[in-house]
């Protein structure tokens, strides 16, 4: 059975990305900063024959941009991201999904195979955030896809026990912080100049 994985992708334009980061960096910089994670995110994880790599873009027109590497695209559609990532995990061909974010720095391909490894026995996985969110969710998706999304509480530090509460069977994968803040930045960069 085919994995897939994921990656929620906007389409890499100035104000459109890293919004609340811009405020505290500039908009260019943010932009900038998007574009590199996004690029390293792509190139790191997609070539690994374990998985099938999708990018789920937003907006759905971006689909047609030529920027976008050589991987299966899918519009993400209308919705909040609980409704995006649902419908991300209702649409996609018969085997379990990990889904991750476009934003989050240091993601390893032995992450994303620990993660499949979990669903082996779970319902979902996770990779928590230190913001309470989490930038990795996956489902095994058998014998039915679960609607695991109800009630969340995006954008807060509640995201992923809400989503938790959806749910019986799970595991953790390490955790790791996307970049957000300033602070998040600044630390980013000094790994970069490492």
């Amino acid at each position: 059975m085919q994995c897939h994985l994921v990656v929620m992708a906007k389409q890499a334009c100035a104000g459109r990305v890293k919004t609340r980061l811009a405020r505290q960096i500039g908009v260019a910089e943010a932009l900038r900063v998007y574009r590199t994670i996004l690029n390293r995110t792509l190139r790191d994880l997609s070539a690994d024959p374990r998985w099938q790599t999708w990018i789920a873009v937003s907006p759905d027109t971006a689909i047609h941009s030529p920027v976008w590497p050589k991987v299966s695209l899918m519009g993400q559609g209308s919705g909040d991201l609980g409704q995006r990532m649902q419908r991300v995990f209702d649409v996609l061909p018969v085997g379990p999904v990990v889904i991750i974010g476009s934003d989050v720095p240091g993601i390893r391909r032995a992450d994303i195979a620990g993660a499949f490894a979990a669903l082996g026995s779970n319902d979902a996985v996770f990779g928590p955030a230190g913001d309470g969110g989490y930038w990795l969710v996956g489902q095994r998706r058998l014998p039915a896809v679960l609607p695991i999304f109800e009630n969340v509480r995006w954008s807060s530090e509640h995201a992923l026990a809400d989503t938790l509460a959806n749910l019986n069977s799970v595991e953790f994968i390490r955790q790791i912080d996307d970049l957000d803040t300033a602070g998040d930045y600044r630390k980013w960069r000094k790994r970069q100049l490492r």
